[in-house]
This record gives structure tokens, C-alpha cells and sequence, in this order.
């Protein structure tokens, strides 16, 4: 039993060491990939156009869609929205439908770190990169982080690609039209198109532009 739990502190120890390594740095220094680009390349032998810039070279006309769109209680939770966690499983005892409930944060951690795939182990390692995101970066350097490496296509990562892909346009030139239809397809960027918007992405666009004027400028941290 002593040796079990000497490997079992050291073991909790070096994963604690680890998961600093992985997340401190990310306070000053931007990550060169995420674990989603390198399953792209690796595994999908798939093309990857990433292209990080500057946060001051990304309209803030995208950071407050994307919050609208993703996470209006981005500025004020500490990485899980309670609330919108509780609405989710309301819904799901009236009719059996689970939807996402995560957090911008919940998404980082899980682009950065994890996998694809829904399983109960890979929720649990991501809620303990969001703790550890939230308590190591600030909020706009969470958000500045995921702008530049969510996927907006197959292959598109972060804020500039998905500019210079759908609009042929930079981050910073993007409008406030462009900005929420960009976030539009953030839900399922393999399935919609924001050069080819359907009827249902030009619907949400009009309520993200609706959700936006709401909250104002100055929700974005």
C-alpha cells in the first residue's frame, strides 16, 4: 500500500506539473497548434490554414459575436454557466435532447487540448483545463486565444483564415454582418458554409445581430 501510494501522489503530482506547463505559458505566449490542427494533419492528412495575428488585428465586431453567439455570460462565470447547464438538462428531461451547454472556456480547453469525440472522461479532463484556464489567464486572453485557433471550416483555423477564406478580408476589416456569420457557423463549421449562407445560418446571423446590439460594445472583457 505504500508503494501504491507513493506512485498514486507522484502520478497526481506530475499531472498537476503538466497541466501548469500546458496552460501558464499560455498567459504571454500564443500556442503554435491545437490537439484539433494536429488531428487534422496527423491523422486526417488534412491541409491546415492557420494563421494567428495580434489581437488588436481582429475586429471587435467578431469577439462580440462570438460571445453573443457562444457565451453571453462569458465575462461573468468562472469557466461552467450554471445556469444555461441547468437549462440544458431541463430540456433534455422534456424531450430527451441534450445540447451543448459549454462555455468559451469549455471550448478552448477542449480545442486545444482534447479530441472531437463526446465521452464522459474527455468532459472530465476538459472541465479540469477550463479550471485551470480560468484561473491562469485573463478574460480576454481566453477569448483572444480562441478567436484565433476555433475552426470556421474544414481546416480553417482562427479568425484571420476564416476572414481571408469566406470573405477575402482581414480579421480586423471584418463587419459587423460578417462577424455574425462567421460566429453562425461556429456550432458546426463542417456543415455550414458562410459563403453559402441557407436560410437557417442567414436566421441566426439576424438574431446574433439582434443579440449584439443588446449587450453592446462593452460586454466584451
Amino acid at each position: 500500500m505504500k508503494f501504491f501510494r507513493k506512485w498514486l501522489i507522484r502520478l497526481v503530482l506530475g499531472w498537476v506539473v503538466l497541466t501548469a506547463l500546458l496552460v501558464v505559458p499560455l498567459r504571454w505566449i500564443d500556442p503554435p497548434t491545437t490537439a484539433f490542427m494536429l488531428g487534422d494533419r496527423l491523422l486526417n492528412d488534412r491541409p491546415v490554414d492557420h494563421r494567428p495575428v495580434a489581437p488588436e488585428r481582429i475586429s471587435r465586431h467578431l469577439a462580440l459575436a462570438v460571445v453573443a453567439s457562444e457565451d453571453q455570460n462569458f465575462p461573468n462565470h468562472w469557466g461552467f454557466d450554471t445556469r444555461e447547464i441547468r437549462r440544458a438538462l431541463e430540456e433534455y428531461q422534456q424531450n430527451g435532447q441534450l445540447r451543448g451547454a459549454s462555455t468559451i472556456t469549455q471550448q478552448l480547453a477542449k480545442n486545444l487540448y482534447l479530441w472531437p469525440a463526446q465521452s464522459w472522461m474527455r468532459k472530465g479532463i476538459e472541465s479540469w483545463f477550463t479550471a485551470w484556464l480560468e484561473l491562469c489567464l485573463p478574460k480576454r486572453r481566453i477569448l483572444d486565444i480562441y478567436l484565433n485557433i476555433v475552426e470556421f471550416d474544414d481546416g480553417v483555423y482562427g479568425a484571420e483564415a476564416g476572414a481571408q477564406h469566406y470573405f477575402d478580408t482581414s480579421a480586423a476589416a471584418l463587419t459587423r454582418s460578417q462577424s455574425a456569420l462567421l460566429a453562425a457557423v461556429l456550432p458546426a463549421p463542417k456543415r455550414y458554409n458562410a459563403a453559402a449562407p441557407d436560410a437557417y445560418l442567414l436566421e441566426r446571423r439576424q438574431w446574433i445581430l439582434g443579440q449584439m446590439q443588446n449587450l453592446g460594445e462593452g460586454w466584451v472583457p
